[in-house]
């Protein structure tokens, strides 16, 4: 007689265990979140489990983002949250919507706030203070969700914006912030800003700029453009080196990563991503050290 090897046992819990499915955001039901809990998760844990949100980019590639920090979430006990924004919300051929906050009548840091909530619902995570990655139209979310709601944050990795929000407190929204509080409702929060570990992420060959030069007619920039809109650098490497320099005038320390021979490639800068939360999550970093220090 053969024996059959024991079943794994999952504990049927909320969305489930490991990779789930997409559920729609009930704040929202256009948009959506899929889940990657980690299989060791026990609802009578007496900690709650660290949360790590990621944001896709232009493409939307939500499920392979959340499968490429698979085993971040095993080793580290951590949930793993990947939102999808979809393209055309309004407006046909629309495909920035989410990076800049606002759409029409949508702020998307709300629609990101509510998913936590739903998943702290289901799943005892660490609802107030997250961990949140987001490359190219994610990094530009991600930055600019930072701005806003820096108390929520525990670590904020920036990958490669192709666009970016400085802390310029002389140019307005979006290229600064002086208008903040008039677009937001609320000032920025400089104390808790510096109180968040941040990391900026970029491939060292990451200089194409076909899609990043704004200009009045620009049928993929026509909404966004202001003057002004190219002033912080040509390629993504310069933006983002800008957008460093004035985190680091505000008093906020930047790690501040770069992987050699790597273009715009939102996976292959994942590793150094990783390495950045372990060493928020284990104690390992302190807030903003950089990476060469």
């Amino acid at each position: 007689m053969i024996e059959r090897a024991p079943e794994r046992q999952y504990q049927k819990v909320g969305f489930g265990l490991g990779p789930t499915a997409f559920y729609a955001c009930q704040f929202d039901q256009r948009f959506s979140f899929c889940l990657y809990v980690p299989t060791s998760y026990r609802p009578d844990r007496s900690e709650p489990y660290p949360l790590a949100v990621i944001v896709h980019g232009t493409n939307r590639p939500a499920m392979a983002y959340r499968d490429r920090f698979a085993d971040f979430a095993e080793q580290h006990e951590c949930v793993i949250l990947a939102p999808l924004f979809p393209c055309g919300i309004y407006e046909p051929n629309e495909i920035h919507n989410y990076k800049f906050i606002t759409w029409h009548d949508i702020r998307f840091d709300h629609v990101l706030l509510a998913m936590v909530d739903e998943v702290a619902r289901v799943y005892r995570i660490d609802r107030e203070r997250f961990l949140l990655h987001g490359f190219s139209g994610g990094g530009q979310f991600v930055h600019r969700f930072f701005y806003l709601h820096p108390e929520r944050l525990r670590a904020v990795s920036i990958g490669a914006p192709g666009v970016v929000t400085l802390l310029d407190e002389e140019r307005d929204w979006w290229i600064g912030v002086r208008n903040l509080e008039e677009t937001f409702g609320q000032a920025l929060n400089y104390d808790a800003m510096r109180q968040v570990a941040v990391q900026m992420v970029i491939g060292g060959d990451d200089v194409d700029n076909w899609d990043i030069i704004m200009t009045p007619d620009s049928p993929l920039w026509r909404a966004y453009w202001m003057p002004g809109a190219n002033d912080a650098g040509d390629t993504r490497v310069a933006r983002l080196e800008a957008l460093r320099a004035s985190f680091e005038r505000a008093g906020i320390p930047v790690r501040y990563d770069v992987v050699p021979g790597v273009a715009h490639e939102g996976f292959k800068v994942l590793d150094a991503v990783k390495d950045f939360f372990h060493d928020v999550l284990t104690g390992d970093r302190t807030v903003g050290a950089a990476a060469d220090e």
